[in-house]
């Protein structure tokens, strides 16, 4: 009986849930198409909120695929960023200079704002009291 239990496999973590790995894809697509408006109007000046939603479904799926599939976090970042990039070139149809231009200002205020609103959330969740 011990030998049993010895050898049978310790699981440290369950498989999510299908809900909740929708829930993640949708708040992490909605968080990086908000990024992605305020990227397109600092770089192309008024552009239309509708335009930025076909932005953020591709990267936030591929990083919550990249866990679940067990890829390395470089291979993910660097799908993310190549999917974000065509992603751009596809809803903006802008050349390749602006369009680079607006994936870095992306990449920069999805990184800027993702810190600040989580590190705001990792104070509140340290308030005494």
């Amino acid at each position: 009986m011990v030998a049993t239990l010895l050898s049978a496999p310790f699981v440290l973590q369950a498989p999510p849930s299908p809900i909740s790995v929708l829930g993640t894809v949708g708040l992490l697509a909605l968080f990086l198409s908000l990024t992605a408006h305020l990227a397109a109007r600092n770089v192309l000046g008024d552009v239309s909120p509708a335009k930025a939603l076909g932005v953020g479904a591709g990267p936030a799926a591929v990083s919550v695929a990249t866990p679940l599939l067990s890829l390395p976090g470089v291979v993910g970042i660097l799908s993310a960023i190549v999917v974000d990039g065509v992603a751009i070139k596809l809803v903006y149809d802008q050349p390749r200079r602006v369009t680079l231009s607006l994936l870095a200002v992306h990449a920069i205020v999805s990184v800027l704002l993702g810190t600040v609103i989580f590190g705001g959330l990792i104070l509140l969740s340290t308030v005494p009291g």
